[in-house]
């Protein structure tokens, strides 16, 4: 591995460790009640910019560094692309979160969509990177725990994001409990994962 490449992998560890905590931190209980709303979606907007960053980093490491190629058939490729644009529909989620007045279909439409398309991605991302890896879980060591941590994580995001789909005879989410604990383990298995990649092998 180049020191170039090195370097990429360090500042996507780093920066999905960002965007994880951010993710995290908007979701502790309480703290959407500590600060203004608006502060609330601004985190997790930040998040996802960092998580765009990071997707777009580990998207240029199966491309040696070329912005753009076909390599369908290399599932590292595919896993990264999807991930990356996974992080950019949580780029509109986020920024559509910030819209007021919103009645419940535009709700559905313009934040809980892209939220439910994202979480689609980094579940379809996850599963193919998983299935990168060439030995089973119990010999695979440290690429397994990172993948299966990223697997688990994208699992809660998926949760989080059926249970957010706001219902049309009352405005409430559909499960809010779930939506918030859905997004803080998920972000907490990214951040973990993240943690365990940046760290040096013994």
């Amino acid at each position: 591995m180049s020191a170039r490449t090195r370097g990429r992998a360090w500042w996507m560890d780093a920066l999905f460790m960002v965007g994880s905590f951010c993710f995290a931190l908007g979701a502790v209980p309480g703290f959407a009640s500590a600060v203004a709303p608006n502060t609330v979606v601004a985190v997790f907007f930040v998040g996802s910019l960092f998580f765009t960053s990071a997707a777009t980093l580990q998207y240029l490491q199966t491309t040696e560094g070329q912005l753009w190629a076909w390599q369908p058939a290399d599932l590292a490729w595919a896993a990264a692309l999807i991930q990356l644009v996974g992080t950019l529909w949580f780029n509109v989620n986020t920024a559509a979160a910030r819209l007021t007045g919103l009645d419940a279909q535009q709700e559905n439409l313009r934040v809980w969509t892209p939220d439910y398309l994202g979480s689609v991605c980094f579940l379809v991302a996850s599963l193919l990177a998983v299935n990168t890896l060439s030995r089973p879980p119990w010999r695979a060591g440290r690429p397994w725990r990172v993948a299966g941590l990223n697997l688990l994580g994208s699992v809660f995001f998926m949760a989080a994001a059926i249970a957010a789909f706001v219902l049309p005879d009352t405005g409430d989410l559909l499960d809010a409990s779930v939506a918030n604990s859905g997004t803080l383990l998920g972000a907490l298995c990214f951040l973990v994962a993240a943690r365990i990649e940046i760290t040096p092998s013994a």
